[in-house]
């Protein structure tokens, strides 16, 4: 089978699409015959080598941390699924994978996988994958979002940005959007009550909110400073300047800055179905490349100024 592998810790054009064994799934886990699969930071930090203490030095290793596809086996102790379910998942963060989602098979622990929402297709359920599952996370648990709460969305047009935008409309609060002008349009579309030029907009000119939902990872004291009175500010956008000003600001009480690894499970991943079988989360991809195009898509991603997921498609 073809997989996605690095051979070498470095640049996008250390990736390769290589032929290795397809995996067996042991007793608690499950194949799945992939057929997407996005690109994430955490797949281009594994790549740089920035979590060389959870990948390990031992090549190759394995990209792609989300997937959907087709249960093709299921190991003993499973339940609940079975060959032909069409499921989506993700790879666990921390774990040694010489095989991750960006390949033609994965194996992974039933625990990580549940039915893919239905009326999306295969490209679109993995752009929500990780994206959406960060952005519930941030809202629902580390902010705590209520109705009627003023939001703003730092990075709106990233993939995390376009969930989190959705998600937090689909949760009562009042939008604003921090974006490149030019994705203004898509962003109201979205839910977005209003849509603000980052380029042309500083951070004294806004505010106050409410919560804030920062997926940039910069000058995050000088958004801090335009929370309300007991407002809540998490980033998902992680960077040593990130990590200094999270702790500077944990003397500031509910108006620090909060923080998260997203590790979802079946419960945060079905919970994140309904959304989309609601209506109430879409799928925003902007660019579907074939998996040999892996490199090109990581150069695209780092890049930046996307209007949602860059996409693998594997097989399908």
């Amino acid at each position: 089978m073809k997989a996605a592998q690095i051979g070498s810790f470095g640049a996008p054009d250390v990736l390769r699409v290589t032929e290795t064994d397809r995996p067996s799934p042991g007793p608690d886990e499950v194949l799945v015959a992939v057929e997407a699969s996005s690109v994430n930071g955490h797949d281009t930090i594994v790549r740089a080598g920035g979590l060389k203490m959870v990948s390990g030095r031992a090549f190759p290793i394995g990209v792609g941390l989300d997937f959907a596809g087709v249960v093709v086996t299921t190991g003993t102790d499973v339940r609940g699924y079975r060959a032909g379910d069409r499921v989506w998942g993700t790879v666990h963060p921390r774990g040694r994978h010489t095989v991750a989602g960006a390949a033609e098979y994965v194996v992974v622990s039933a625990d990580r996988i549940s039915p893919a929402p239905v009326g999306v297709s295969a490209v679109e359920a993995a752009s929500l994958v990780v994206a959406g599952s960060t952005a519930l996370i941030a809202l629902r648990d580390s902010v705590r979002l209520a109705d009627g709460e003023r939001v703003l969305v730092r990075g709106a047009a990233g993939g995390v940005g376009t969930a989190a935008v959705q998600l937090a409309r689909a949760m009562g609060g009042h939008v604003t959007a921090l974006a490149r002008d030019r994705h203004a349009a898509v962003l109201r579309d979205l839910g977005a009550d209003e849509v603000l030029d980052y380029g042309t907009t500083t951070s004294e000119e806004i505010g106050p909110f409410d919560v804030i939902v920062d997926t940039v990872g910069a000058e995050l004291h000088c958004y801090r400073s335009r929370l309300a009175k007991g407002g809540r500010m998490v980033t998902v956008g992680l960077s040593a300047p990130a990590l200094a000003a999270i702790a500077a600001s944990s003397i500031h009480g509910s108006r620090r800055i909060r923080t998260f690894s997203a590790n979802p499970g079946s419960a945060a991943l079905d919970e994140l179905a309904d959304h989309v079988t609601s209506g109430a989360l879409r799928p925003v991809v902007h660019r579907v490349y074939p998996l040999a195009d892996i490199a090109a898509a990581h150069e695209a991603f780092e890049r930046g100024g996307v209007l949602g997921k860059h996409v693998l498609a594997v097989s399908g």
